[in-house]
C-alpha cells in the first residue's frame, strides 16, 4: 500500500489549540494550488513504491476547497499516478463549510469518505477552542453528510477545561446515535506558542488536567467497544470495515508521498519533509524545484519508529520482524526493556507480538519512549 497526503494550509480562523502550519490569509490559495499540482508532477519523476491507494486532502481546512479545486488535484495526481480501484479518497471537513450542494460535487469527483471536524457538542466547549462551528451546524453537519457519504468518521476532544466526565458521556452517547461508522478522538493537548498556552499562562483558561483526559479516555473505550467498535490504534475506533486505510499505512510504516508545504513523506528508508513557509513553497515550486529536505533513518531509527507507531495499534510490534528486518540485538533489547511493562501489567506478548494491555494504553506514548534504544547505530 502507498499513499499521497496534500497539505492544504488555509483556515478561515485559528483553533486556540492548533500547531499545525496553516494561514487565515487565503490570498495566495490560486498560487498555492497550483504549485501543489506542479509539486505532483516532479514527485512522480522519483517515486517507485507502487500504485496510489489512499488520497488524504488535510490541512488546515481541505474542505475551504471547491469541487473544481478539488477535482483539478485529483486530475492532476491521476495523469501521474496509478490509482488503484477502490482507492480510499479522504477530504477533511469543518461542520461550517457542508452544504447538500458541496457535498454532493465532492462525490461526483471521487472523494468517497470524509472525516469531519466536530470536536465538541458543546457550545462552550467550542468558543474557548475557537472553532468556526457551534454545535447545531456540528449535529447538522453529520445529518447532511451521511446523505452522501457511507463512509463517515468525526473528530472529538476530551480533556478540555471544565467539561466534566458526564457532560463527556452525553457527547459519546449523542455521536453513536448518528450511527458513524468511523472516530477519532483526542486529549486536549497545550502546544508551544498557541494561543492555548498563552490563555493557560495568563490564566484565562484552567490548565488541562491528565488525571481527568484519562478519566474520560476510559470513558471513551468503554462506550465505544460495548458498541462494537475496535480500538485500533490509540485515538481511533472503528466499525469492522471502517479503518483508515490512510492511517493504517502510516502506522505499519508504508510509503507515502506528502505533497504541499509542510508536508512530510516516507519511502521505508528516507524521511522527508516541505518547507514550512507557503510563500517560499509556492516559489521553489514555480521554480520547478521541491523545496524538500531528506533524513535517511538509522537501523535504530527504524526500531524506535516501528515502537512507537506498533505499540499503539491491535497490531503491536512484532518480535520476529524486529529479529528479521532490524537485527537480533534490537530483538534481545526490546524483550529486556519491556520486561518492566510486562510485570507492571501495561504490556504484554501476544505469542512474540508486544501490545498494550487496557491499563496500559493511555501511557503508551510514554512506555515506547523508555523502549527506543538510543546508542546502537
Amino acid at each position: 500500500m502507498a499513499g499521497i497526503y496534500l497539505h492544504i494550509p488555509f483556515c478561515k480562523q485559528a483553533c486556540h489549540y492548533c500547531d499545525f502550519h496553516f494561514s487565515i490569509n487565503l490570498k495566495k490559495k490560486k498560487a498555492l494550488l497550483e504549485a501543489l499540482k506542479i509539486e505532483i508532477g516532479l514527485r512522480q519523476q522519483t517515486w517507485d513504491a507502487g500504485p496510489i491507494e489512499t488520497i488524504y486532502f488535510g490541512g488546515g481546512t481541505p474542505s475551504l476547497l471547491n469541487r473544481e479545486e478539488i477535482n483539478d488535484l485529483l486530475v492532476t495526481i491521476r495523469t501521474h499516478f496509478e490509482i488503484t480501484t477502490g482507492a480510499e479518497i479522504t477530504l477533511e471537513t469543518n461542520p461550517d463549510d457542508l452544504s447538500e450542494s458541496i457535498l454532493s460535487q465532492w462525490a461526483e469527483v471521487g472523494v468517497n469518505r470524509l472525516s469531519i471536524g466536530v470536536q465538541s457538542l458543546e457550545d462552550n466547549h467550542l468558543k474557548l477552542m475557537n472553532r468556526a462551528h457551534n454545535a447545531k451546524e456540528a449535529a447538522t453537519s453529520i445529518a447532511l453528510a451521511q446523505a452522501y457519504f457511507e463512509n463517515l468518521s468525526i473528530d472529538l476532544i476530551y480533556g478540555i477545561p471544565g467539561m466534566d466526565d458526564a457532560q463527556w458521556k452525553n457527547t459519546v452517547e449523542k455521536v453513536l446515535a448518528y450511527n458513524i461508522p468511523h472516530i477519532s478522538s483526542y486529549a486536549l493537548t497545550v502546544e508551544p506558542k498557541t494561543a492555548l498556552q498563552k490563555f493557560i499562562a495568563k490564566g484565562v483558561v484552567p490548565d488541562v488536567d491528565d488525571e481527568q483526559a484519562q478519566r474520560q479516555f476510559n470513558q471513551l473505550v468503554a462506550i465505544l467497544t460495548a458498541h462494537g467498535f475496535m480500538h485500533y490504534e490509540l485515538s481511533n475506533f472503528g466499525l469492522p470495515g471502517y479503518f483508515s486505510q490512510n492511517n493504517t499505512a502510516y502506522w505499519q510504516g508504508k510509503p507515502y508521498l506528502g505533497i504541499g508545504p509542510s508536508a512530510h513523506s516516507f519511502d521505508g528508508i528516507q524521511r522527508g519533509w516541505n518547507i514550512r513557509n507557503n510563500s517560499a513553497y509556492i516559489k521553489a515550486l514555480e521554480a520547478g524545484e521541491v523545496p524538500i529536505t531528506y533524513e535517511t533513518l538509522s537501523t535504530t531509527d527504524r526500531y524506535n519508529e516501528y515502537v512507537m507507531t506498533g505499540l499503539r495499534t491491535i497490531w503491536g510490534v512484532s518480535l520476529l520482524k524486529v529479529e528479521q528486518e532490524l537485527g537480533g540485538s534490537y530483538a534481545k533489547y526490546l524483550k529486556k526493556q519491556a520486561q518492566k511493562y510486562v510485570d507492571e501489567h501495561l504490556l504484554f506478548w501476544d505469542d512474540a507480538v508486544l501490545l498494550a494491555t487496557k491499563k496500559g494504553k493511555f501511557l503508551v506514548d510514554g512506555i515506547a519512549s523508555d523502549l527506543f534504544m538510543l546508542n546502537l547505530r
